[in-house]
């Protein structure tokens, strides 16, 4: 059976950890690449995270599944580059907001996309930062799939079972607002701990005190900016809502710390516990 071409838009964490999640499970695909930044393609290439560069966006609309694994505005940008692919071209997006993008999709193409974010990342990036084991077990959703083609959906389906994800269907607008809760405001609060700190503390107290419950609480603040600020610009509305019902929280607390109200205080943090028990 000949192997079908995955073209990777986008050579960083998402699009050399796929390759390398599917080069390890499966025999059916073969990578060529595709970015902007040529010390990503040299370095692509010198880790095997694909088999070749592709020249330009013509090249890549030749491959069979096209998976775009870059910020959201260059996602909505190049959707319309690819009109033209072949009627059973599969085209994936990796975007961590749905909407915008699902509203962006030219409607030659709109049965050839499947619109899908990976519950999967780690603070680095760049094709170094690429790991085989990066969507192991992790969810992805599947958003407004009654739009896709039946062959694109089962493509994608095969391709993330491929890599051992778990799929969820939901609707874009729905799954922009859970992630706004879920993922968007963890990074908010992290960025917003990182500066805290450092505005109040000097580097020696930070480095002295510093223990694991801090170290992890501040971890994604090591994301990239460029690639946060997008998501942030991208699901702005939903954002703010989150940000907001954070800081009704965070006044509760400062509240009954102030009034000494520590039996409603112990009250509260138990019910924060039973997050953990969900998880």
């Amino acid at each position: 059976m000949d192997k079908k071409s995955v073209g990777i838009i986008g050579l960083g964490l998402m699009g050399g950890s796929l390759s390398l999640a599917l080069q390890k499970s499966s025999n059916d695909y073969k990578f060529i690449g595709y970015d902007h930044n040529q010390n990503h393609c040299k370095e692509a290439l010198k880790l095997n995270l694909v088999e070749k560069i592709a020249k330009d966006i013509e090249e890549i609309k030749k491959c069979d599944i096209i998976v775009l694994t870059i910020p959201v505005d260059g996602i909505i940008k190049v959707l319309q580059d690819l009109i033209g692919v072949k009627q059973d071209t599969t085209i994936i997006d990796f975007g961590s907001t749905k909407e915008k993008i699902c509203a962006s999709i030219p409607s030659q193409i709109r049965a050839n996309f499947v619109a899908a974010h990976p519950m999967a990342g780690t603070e680095k990036f760049g094709p170094s930062a690429a790991i085989d084991y990066l969507y192991k077990d992790k969810v992805v959703v599947l958003c407004d799939v009654e739009k896709s083609g039946n062959h694109q959906v089962e493509v994608a389906k095969k391709l993330f079972k491929d890599i051992s994800m778990q799929i969820v269907f939901m609707g874009a607008k729905e799954h922009d607002r859970h992630a706004a809760y879920i993922s968007h405001m963890p990074h908010a609060l992290s960025y917003s701990l990182a500066n805290a700190v450092m505005n109040q503390e000097q580097r020696e107290s930070i480095i002295a005190l510093a223990g694991g419950g801090f170290k992890d609480m501040s971890r994604i603040a090591k994301s990239s900016p460029t690639m946060w600020e997008d998501i942030f610009r991208q699901n702005q509305t939903n954002l703010i809502e989150a940000i907001e019902s954070f800081q009704k929280e965070l006044k509760k607390c400062k509240k009954m710390v102030e009034n000494q109200e520590w039996e409603e205080l112990n009250s509260w943090m138990a019910q924060a516990n039973k997050l953990h028990e969900i998880l």
